[in-house]
């Protein structure tokens, strides 16, 4: 027996110990689908190289709608089913403002176009939303800003392309809508593609603890070249950190008579509920707590809850159920969480006509709270989940420092900028669960994929001006209800 410290029975390598379930293989790199028999395994880098033979770069420049496509007010109302009806006037007269808008609202209807171009087979954890409107900042637990993507409705293991095509795509429609000649909103979508691709490359040949939080958010600007960001970064930065639950109590609140507050109606955007719908919020709290780690409950037990109230939300989910809940510490002062209802991923359905494998979804809540925990750096601490009427929720503080770059508004000569900043990020969030080395082995060196991508982006941001258009006449035409200005 060898005795504590000793020398081993093993000489001239490495110790050998039994497979771990959940950890790789030694020698580490060998790829999941192997090679033909007989042959030496290909490392992830080659596996990628080689999927250019199947599906070569250029392939991802197509774009022909197939003629079972929805038409874009048929797609409307199919995404509208299950939202309270007198709240989808609002998403379609939200949707019905810009192409940029209508892109962002129409998630379902792109992923159905997604589902018919190339694709590679590498799946990695989506936001399914990675529209350029969905990357903003947030508050850390130490009261820093981050900078990050921060929508995942729809988020699902899927292929990393269609991520990126939907940021492109947006990217081309946010230049036009702000002015910028076509030559600026290709390179845009062009920058977007060759940012994340560089990025990819730059993850590869990191130690994975160091690429698993590289690109701090302080060199994000210098690594993506977007230094004429910065003036527009600093300025939502400022607005950022004031943007807090206790401003928005201060705005949103009254005293009662017993000391505490409630909220106060601003219909149709905040309004005050039902006694019984205040109770099944608040009564789910406690399962909300059963999802969080057990080190934040002794944060949450220093607070009460007060009361609760509607609030409609952004346009893709206008119409879903989102109540805000005001919680007072003893001195008064105010936490909000969102508690906000959990569609299935309107990707699913595509997924499977993509030959990907639906995903076996317990809960969709914890679906939204473990996909956003997969892609970010840094996540809500009060991240969590719940079900109230027996609908699933998901929880998350409300006005914790948020604060967003419109991409739509920036000047002309920003845009490029934003796109390549938001490319680098979309990379970062993808690498946490696709193996970079594969994802950078297809993108390789040269810019052909970054040309692909944006041609592909150009011709889908045409096929969404015509889709708005359509949407636009139908409202005009009375086939579909819209109000605007909310």
């Amino acid at each position: 027996m060898t005795e504590a410290g000793g020398a081993g029975t093993e000489t001239g390598g490495a110790r050998r110990l039994p497979r771990v379930r959940g950890f790789a293989e030694w020698p580490a790199g060998v790829p999941s689908a192997g090679p033909e028999a007989g042959a030496a395994p290909l490392s992830p880098k080659e596996e990628g190289k080689a999927l250019r033979d199947r599906v070569p770069r250029s392939a991802h420049a197509a774009f022909a709608p197939d003629p079972s496509r929805p038409d874009a007010v048929a797609a409307v109302e199919e995404s509208s089913r299950g939202r309270i009806p007198e709240l989808t006037p609002i998403r379609v007269g939200r949707m019905a403002a810009t192409p940029f808008a209508f892109l962002r609202g129409s998630a379902g209807l792109m992923a159905h176009d997604l589902a018919r171009t190339a694709m590679t087979g590498i799946s990695a954890q989506i936001c399914g939303d990675a529209h350029a409107a969905n990357f903003g900042l947030y508050g850390d637990a130490r009261g820093g800003l981050v900078i990050d993507l921060n929508d995942f409705d729809e988020t699902v293991e899927g292929p990393w392309e269609w991520d990126l095509k939907r940021l492109a795509a947006s990217l081309v429609l946010a230049g036009r809508e702000a002015g910028a000649d076509e030559d600026t909103c290709r390179r845009a979508a062009y920058g977007a593609a060759g940012s994340y691709r560089r990025t990819m490359r730059l993850l590869a040949k990191l130690p994975v603890l160091d690429a698993w939080n590289a690109i701090a958010d302080e060199e994000l600007v210098s690594h993506t070249d977007a230094h004429d960001l910065l003036g527009t970064l600093e300025r939502v930065s400022e607005k950022a950190r004031a943007n807090t639950s206790g401003r928005f109590a201060a705005k949103s609140t009254e005293p009662t008579e017993d000391g505490g507050r409630r909220f106060v109606d601003a219909a149709p955007v905040l309004r005050r509920v039902p006694d019984a719908q205040a109770h099944a919020v608040a009564a789910s709290l406690e399962h909300y707590l059963t999802t969080l780690s057990e080190d934040r409950h002794p944060l949450l037990a220093r607070h009460a809850v007060h009361d609760v109230a509607f609030r409609i939300v952004g346009t893709g989910s206008v119409g879903t159920r989102s109540y805000v809940v005001l919680l007072l510490d003893h001195r008064g002062e105010p936490l909000i969480l969102q508690v906000k209802e959990a569609r299935a991923s309107a990707l699913v359905p595509h997924l499977v006509t993509a030959g990907f494998e639906a995903p076996r979804v317990e809960h969709e809540g914890r679906r939204v709270v473990i996909g956003q925990k997969r892609m970010q750096v840094v996540s809500d601490m009060l991240l969590g989940w719940t079900t109230v009427d027996g609908l699933p929720f998901q929880v998350r503080q409300f006005r914790n420092r948020k604060g967003s770059v419109d991409p739509a508004a920036l000047a002309a000569d920003q845009v490029d900028d934003y796109g390549r900043m938001t490319g680098a990020l979309l990379a970062r969030a993808h690498s946490h669960s696709a193996d970079p080395r594969l994802v950078a082995g297809y993108c390789g060196k040269n810019e052909e994929l970054d040309e692909a991508i944006a041609d592909f982006a150009v011709a889908y941001a045409d096929r969404t001006e015509a889709d708005h258009s359509d949407l636009v006449a139908a409202v005009r035409a009375g086939r579909i209800a819209a109000e605007t200005g909310v």
